[in-house]
């Protein structure tokens, strides 16, 4: 499966549009597309998500932002952004679960004790990574060709995310494919 992450820092910087990136993963068997965009306004990530919408059939997930999850199947947060609920990641789970109820929920992960502990909560799959070192997180632990023997102890969902191009290959069923920041994928 291709997770598609649709950035749009990186896109802008490399001058491509929302709409042409949708058309460049239009001919692929895309079943979820993540969004990001961590300088928009409120505005703009709307009428975003609402192109989306229009154009992209699969699922869609907003990254961190929960108050757009009415525009979305599902949210994807980082570490940091669940911990910023509650310091107890099953009482963060619990209060994010009360505003998306079965919508999807999804969690970055980056080593085998943040699995563990992802193992315990009520998501619906993981995030890991990094794979490679990738333009918007340059500070991103790398864990390169470790991670997809580290996927094999999440009792979720796996998909590997950072980095990852479209000729990478990973065993299935155990990993998802992630179009790194969805610019493999033109």
């Amino acid at each position: 499966m291709i997770y598609a992450l649709a950035d749009m820092q990186s896109l802008r910087q490399r001058g491509l549009s929302l709409q042409k990136f949708l058309s460049s993963i239009s001919s692929l068997d895309v079943p979820m597309l993540q969004y990001r965009n961590k300088t928009g306004s409120i505005e703009e990530q709307k009428a975003d998500l609402e192109l989306i919408r229009n154009r992209y059939r699969g699922s869609l997930i907003v990254n961190d932002m929960i108050k757009l999850i009415s525009y979305a199947d599902g949210i994807h947060l980082g570490q940091e952004d669940m911990l910023s609920w509650d310091k107890d990641k099953q009482t963060a789970v619990a209060m994010i679960r009360k505003i998306i109820g079965h919508k999807i929920l999804g969690l970055s992960t980056h080593n085998l004790a943040e699995i563990q502990e992802a193992n315990t909560l009520e998501i619906d799959y993981i995030g890991l990574g990094a794979y490679r070192t990738t333009e918007t997180k340059k500070d991103a632990s790398v864990g390169g060709d470790t991670l997809p023997e580290m996927a094999k102890h999440s009792t979720h969902p796996v998909a590997i995310i950072g980095g990852v191009r479209m000729d990478d290959r990973f065993e299935k069923p155990i990993c998802y494919k992630v179009i790194g920041s969805g610019l493999y994928a033109l």
